[in-house]
């Protein structure tokens, strides 16, 4: 579990905090294999005996001080008794203290809880739902992306396979040869069926193990062809005129599998993943979206100003049924059509899934996604909670999460790996402080969370069952941190982590800009020049700063996909913060030769143009550009061989991302560089236009200047 905080030093007081400009708060990776400095957490089985307090309910932890008897919170202060089981373990000798003695950041088994859960099968199980009103390119992306995932899915996994367009379609795979099972969607279905899915086929007959099933899995995804004008003919021959050409019941679809993955009595399953695949908006049935010219226009008025907003909850909803059944859900779009993400967005990101988009086939990264999603080690069932001390609170709480409705800041995960962040934003409590008498700052943050754990070796038994094969392991991470307090502002700035500041920057960008984009640039831009108007108050500094200030977040919509804004919302909402600082302003490094690096480029504008270097390398997280000067030698290899320094490089950076980047290779000579060019960003002005020079990014550092002098600094 990787906790940063934006300010390594708490401000002592609200004045001194606002007075800093700085956000106050943290990030959390809580799947992650280690804390910030890679140490990994004291393991233990007791977990079911950890003390709790009284109070606050926060987890016994190495701060808290201890008497034979008692323990007194750490987190809220409250003084506890000790029951004399607790008492005679914490009085063991150093060699033979558990955990929770140990270290402030521990991981332990519930074993009381394992029984609680023995109801859901503790076997994996993942459903593809594909999307029939599409091309055969896209038909054969998705069946390529499934022969990736069937690849990376533990042996004893469960597979389901659905399609939908006016009907739904649910294979069986487990017989000699794949049958599937056809029912029509009505028009005007709210989202149920004339008859229940478990109906139509059993459950236990949809999901197939991979294990025996996974060439029969493979045979039935070769048959699912598009849906043809002939099948809408044919259709409508049998009397199913409401039977259109390119219809997806996409709604109704995902609804009804929700549900059939669910049970009346709990969760069915302890893990189950829906794979969405989607070739265009969904416009039929329960949950059809208007993706009209003239819809969107009478809905965003002013195009410049105002982001789309959903158009139905209905997706919201289905994904509060989701949490509610256990169910993950992962939305893959691959369409250059206008989709409305911002309603479909919901279904995944509260569910615990991920969202992607592909605007073409060609180019599409979606099979290696889907194996590096895969391959992964992530849990699920997870609930997360963070406790302050009394002084201050969590104001905000950004991230993938489904918000519990009962209890504040309590969160649930149906599932998290280990690049999963999530951020809070603190303030002081009402007539608060940090002073040398009181206690410092402390913030406990614990996740339960559940993983499926193999049984030994049991593929050669001839009888063994995929549910055999797993256990279900419920476990506690529970990490206390306690900071220190400063009264002085140039601890602030000292000790301030700028990648934790750019992250929860961003997360209040995506909440404001979904307001008035026009009225979050200004903000920001206000912002930026407020914090450095104080940083230079409390320096004694006459100059700006430079060209260090960050960047302005771009939105145009009148040039942009409303689809691509809310995929890079969804994407930036999810990394830690030296991901989300590289997908914001990109590392560009030149080479002198495929083997040889020259430097790191400061700046992002056409400068780099005027530098003796031929080669690029422009990082841009979910992009790689290699970039070949137009005045290269015709000696230097294009593109660069395999088994050179800046092949290695990027095979590295590819592998370390939890997307798959796309590789680009340019030549200035010959080849068209507006994507290269694109990524100049102190090129452009804030509608994100190209101006000659770097007149776009130097006119808003002149106007920054100027604001300050404003402030009489």
């Amino acid at each position: 579990m990787a906790v940063r905080a934006s300010l390594g030093c708490f401000p002592s007081d609200p004045t001194l905090h606002a007075s800093c400009g700085m956000p106050w708060g943290v990030v959390v990776t809580p799947f992650s294999a280690a804390d910030e400095r890679g140490s990994p957490p004291a393991t233990g089985d007791e977990g079911h005996l950890l003390p709790r307090c009284q109070s606050c309910f926060a987890y016994f932890s190495l701060l808290c001080p201890l008497d034979r008897w008692s323990w007194t919170c750490a987190v809220c202060g409250g003084e506890n008794d000790m029951p004399a089981d607790a008492a005679a373990r914490y009085a063991r000798d150093g060699a033979h203290d558990p955990p929770e003695m140990r270290s402030a950041f521990v991981d332990l088994l519930l074993q009381g809880e394992e029984g609680e859960a023995a109801a859901a099968a503790p076997t994996p199980v993942y459903v593809a739902a594909i999307d029939l009103s599409s091309s055969e390119e896209f038909l054969e992306l998705v069946k390529s992306a499934l022969q990736a995932a069937l690849e990376a899915l533990s042996p004893g996994s469960l597979f389901g396979l659905l399609t939908f367009s006016s009907k739904i379609g649910l294979y069986d795979v487990q017989g000699p040869i794949p049958i599937v099972k056809n029912v029509f969607i009505p028009p005007d279905s709210d989202g149920a069926l004339p008859i229940d899915l478990e109906d139509i086929m059993p459950l236990c007959s949809f999901l197939a193990p991979i294990d025996s099933c996974k060439d029969r899995i493979t045979e039935a995804l070769e048959t699912i062809k598009p849906m043809s004008s002939w099948d809408v003919a044919a259709n409508a021959a049998e009397g199913q005129d409401h039977v259109l050409h390119h219809t997806r019941g996409f709604g109704v679809a995902l609804d009804v599998l929700v549900n059939y993955l669910g049970s009346e009595y709990g969760n069915a399953f302890e893990l189950a993943r829906i794979f969405a695949f989607l070739s265009g908006p969904p416009n039929y049935g329960a949950g059809q979206l208007d993706t009209s010219e003239e819809q969107n226009a009478g809905k965003a008025g002013d195009a410049d100003h105002i982001l789309l907003q959903e158009q139905t909850s209905f997706y919201k909803n289905l994904a509060t049924s989701a949490v509610q059944a256990g169910v993950c859900v992962d939305l893959f779009a691959i369409t250059n059509e206008y989709t409305d993400l911002t309603s479909l967005k919901a279904l995944s990101v509260e569910s615990g899934g991920s969202l992607f988009l592909y605007s073409s086939t060609d180019e599409s990264t979606l099979p290696q996604d889907m194996y590096k999603m895969l391959s992964r080690p992530y849990a699920f069932g997870c609930v997360m909670r963070l406790r302050t001390s009394s002084q201050f609170k969590i104001a905000d709480s950004y991230g993938h999460f489904f918000p519990d409705p009962q209890y504040m800041h309590v969160q649930h995960i149906n599932c998290c790996d280990s690049f999963a962040t999530y951020s809070y934003d603190f303030e002081f409590e009402k007539d608060s402080q940090f002073s040398r008498k009181s206690s410092p700052p402390i913030l406990q943050i614990a996740f339960k969370y559940t993983v499926l754990v193999r049984n030994g070796d049991t593929s050669d038994a001839p009888n063994s069952g995929s549910r055999s094969k797993y256990s279900l392991e419920r476990r506690l991470r529970v990490r206390t941190i306690q900071y220190n307090t400063t009264a002085n502002i140039w601890d602030l700035y000292d000790f301030v982590d700028p990648d934790v500041v750019l992250t929860i920057l961003v997360h209040q960008v995506i909440l404001s800009s979904l307001s008035d984009v026009l009225e979050t640039r200004l903000w920001l831009e206000d912002w930026l020049v407020a914090v450095i108007a104080q940083y230079n108050k409390a320096y004694k500094n006459v100059t700006s700063g430079g060209g260090t200030g960050i960047p302005l977040l771009q939105v145009n919509s009148e040039h942009i996909n409303p689809d691509y804004v809310t995929y890079l919302q969804c994407l930036f909402s999810a990394l830690e913060p030296a991901s989300l600082q590289q997908a914001i302003w990109p590392t560009l490094i030149s080479y002198c030769s495929p083997d040889v690096e020259a430097e790191v480029h400061q700046s992002l504008s056409r400068t780099v143009f005027t530098s003796e270097s031929p080669i690029f390398l422009l990082d841009a997280y979910k992009d790689l550009l290699v970039y070949y000067s137009p005045t290269a030698s015709s000696e230097i290899p294009f593109p660069p061989p395999r088994d050179c320094l800046l092949r290695s490089t990027v095979d590295r950076l590819k592998q370390e991302r939890n997307i798959t980047p796309k590789l680009m290779f340019i030549h200035g000579a010959r080849d068209d560089t507006t994507e290269f060019e694109t990524y100049l960003v102190e090129d452009q002005t804030l509608d994100g236009s190209r101006l000659p020079g770097s007149a776009g990014f130097s006119s808003f550092l002149d106007e920054v200047r100027s604001k300050v002098s404003e402030h009489g600094i």
